[in-house]
This record gives structure tokens, sequence and C-alpha cells, in this order.
């Protein structure tokens, strides 16, 4: 399973640790994880998502899981959550002829 963010695709970036005589050696920083899980108003069910902290803190911020989709470009989002946002789009589409 790859290191990135399935919303904000934030992932490892690489660096080095510097020592006090100045010696470099590769490193890796890692994103702040974690797994959630996310109410979808639309679809009406909890979603499972991999998050970084970042990530968490700007879905709330635009109002939920199904706002922050809806605004985001397909470029930043993982796979899974392409099709989440195409199914949403389907259930916000049908909701108001309901």
């Amino acid at each position: 399973m790859a290191r990135r963010c399935e919303v904000t695709g934030k992932g490892v970036q690489f660096g080095h640790n510097v020592s006090h005589a100045n010696n470099k050696t590769l490193r890796r920083f890692m994103p702040n994880l974690h797994g959630v899980t996310l109410i979808s108003e639309a679809l009406g069910r909890n979603v499972k998502l991999r998050l970084s902290a970042q990530g968490l803190r700007s879905v709330e911020h635009n109002g939920g899981l199904d706002n922050w989709l809806v605004k985001t470009a397909d470029a930043k989002l993982s796979i899974d959550a392409k099709k989440l946002k195409r199914q949403i789009k389907k259930a916000r589409a049908a909701a108001p002829a309901a």
C-alpha cells in the first residue's frame, strides 16, 4: 500500500540527516497518515479512507467528505477517491428527481 493521502495526494518526501560534522545521509519524511471512517451524506453510508492530518482538516473545513470530493480536481485524488466522487455526483443528480 502506498504511503499517500487519498484526498490531498500528500506522500513521502526525501531529504538528508545532517550531522554536526556536516555528513549527509539520506532519509525519508513520512506523511502523518491515519485510517479514518467518514460519513458520506449523499450515499448514506460510511467510507473508510487513509488520510493525512492536513487532509482530514481540509475535509472538515469544506463541510464534509462530499463537498470536498466534488470541489477537488481528479488529478489530486486516488483511484478509490475518484470512484467515490463519481458515486456521490450520481447520487446528488438523482436526489432532486426522487
